[in-house]
């Protein structure tokens, strides 16, 4: 079988190229290793996660909410099994989407392990059978897994990975997450909603490290009205399962020792490039420290017809920038001139208040020595988020200290999911907090507190505090 492109990977990255690639008219396969399309974040990832945190957020308001809102409840418990067979309802709808799309753009799927015998030649072994591919090009796009500490043994039943987390059978009592990024929080949020204590262990000194401090400060003070303790500057020295029970041995920036016990650990240190089996050295390819594949700007790699892109390569393990670079791909193999600017690819945090990010942070502007002012509005000022009861939060606004320029955006608040693409399309277009400031947001919005942040930025003349 010959064919003009052949992804290896079928996650957000893989199945967006081997669609745009469709498009374009190139004779396209794709290979997955598992039964399903959609990678980790279809099966195991962004979607059941956001399920759950759906599922345990209607439970949490419900129980500490719907009260006030004059909705009287008797008898409220959690039927934690219809919780994962709904998120498993929506994984099946989501990859079935996956499937039709392959069908639509006459995109032909192979099942099994896919290894280089050559640049042109791709061997996929199968459960059921084996098959040869030979192609043109070819575009790695084989994700990420769960990075783990070397000394702490994973039984995936106490100590667990994100995806055994999202496989449990009844609510942790006391749920230990090693880790205190985006994946950490986001699964510990879901099981203290349903009535977890969750203690977060962080080596650094901030929560989502990556993202700006005041967002992980923010996003810390909420957490634990919602029954998380948090271990900042600890590290972790010994992890040890017996029986029911997990130990968790730890050591703080005095040097000493403390230890927590639970009934699970959420080992959430991060991710590592997935490239085991894919006969790299076969086309004279190696990974970095990081265990990255070597990329151009192009993103190909060392050997001319072949591309790696999402997680396997430098940058954000984010859905949508291998999505971006996908597409980037595809358009370069047909010959066009297609752009990406990393610096605009926002990160998003699924707790609630839903945490947003894109541009520069702080930090970085500080580092930098680039001036700058800031502007900011808390959700507490905003009627529609009084409304709602949604007032944990805010808004900051980072502006060029002379040019007015928006250099970076930062929220925590309600469906801050949403609200950052407002200012992911006005930094795109190089537009000044005053732009915004001037623009008509409707009242009353959540959105109304991105325009007052803006004021504030310019001038210190936010109308509503």
């Amino acid at each position: 079988m010959k064919y003009d492109v052949t992804v290896i990977g079928s996650g957000p990255g893989g199945y967006v190229a081997a669609i745009r690639c469709a498009q374009l008219g190139m004779k396209t396969a794709i290979i997955e290793k598992y039964n399903s399309l959609g990678g980790t974040c279809l099966n195991v990832g962004c979607i059941p996660s956001k399920a759950l945190l759906d599922s345990s957020e209607h439970f949490y308001n419900a129980k500490n909410h719907f009260k006030e809102h004059g909705i009287e409840l008797t008898n409220l418990k959690v039927n934690l099994r219809q919780m994962i067979k709904r998120k498993a309802e929506v994984v099946k709808q989501t990859v079935g989407g996956i499937d039709y799309l392959m069908k639509k753009n006459k995109i032909d799927v192979f099942h099994g392990l896919g290894s280089f015998i050559d640049k042109n030649t791709i061997s996929v072994a199968g459960e059921k059978e084996a098959h040869k591919i030979e192609t043109e090009k070819i575009i790695i796009a084989t994700g990420s897994k769960a990075a783990n500490l070397p000394f702490i043994k994973l039984d995936k039943k106490h100590i667990i990975t994100s995806t055994e987390a999202l496989e449990l059978t009844k609510v942790p009592k006391h749920l230990i997450v090693i880790g205190g990024g985006v994946i950490g929080v986001e699964l510990g949020s879901v099981y203290a909603r349903l009535g977890a204590k969750v203690s977060v262990v962080e080596f650094l000194d901030n929560l989502i490290p990556t993202m700006d401090k005041t967002m992980g400060k923010e996003l810390q003070k909420v957490l634990k009205k919602s029954g998380f303790d948090f271990y900042l500057k600890h590290k972790v020295t010994a992890v040890e399962a017996k029986g029911n029970n997990v130990k968790v041995t730890t050591e703080n920036s005095k040097g000493e020792s403390v230890e927590l016990n639970g009934d699970y650990c959420l080992v959430s240190i991060g991710r590592k490039p997935n490239t085991e089996g894919l006969g790299l050295e076969h086309v004279g390819l190696v990974t970095n420290k990081q265990g990255q594949i070597e990329v151009d700007d192009h993103l190909k790699t060392s050997a001319d017809n072949i591309y790696a892109i999402g997680d396997v390569v430098k940058g954000a393990m984010l859905a949508h920038k291998a999505e971006e670079e996908g597409v980037f791909v595809a358009e370069t193999i047909a010959g066009q001139k297609p752009h990406i600017n990393y610096l605009l690819i926002p990160g998003v945090v699924y707790t609630w208040p839903e945490v947003a990010s894109v541009g520069y942070t702080e930090e970085q502007l500080k580092e930098n020595e680039t001036p700058y002012k800031i502007g900011s509005f808390p959700f507490k000022a905003s009627g529609r988020a009084r409304a709602s009861m949604d007032t944990d939060g805010l808004i900051k606004v980072l502006a060029h200290k002379e040019t007015d320029e928006i250099l970076g955006v930062h929220m925590i608040g309600p469906r801050a999911a949403d609200m950052i693409a407002e200012a992911v399309v006005a930094m795109e277009y190089r537009a000044s907090a005053e732009d915004i400031a001037r623009m008509s947001h409707a009242h009353p919005t959540f959105t109304e507190a991105f325009k007052e942040a803006c004021l504030d930025a310019t001038d210190n003349r936010a109308l509503h505090i």
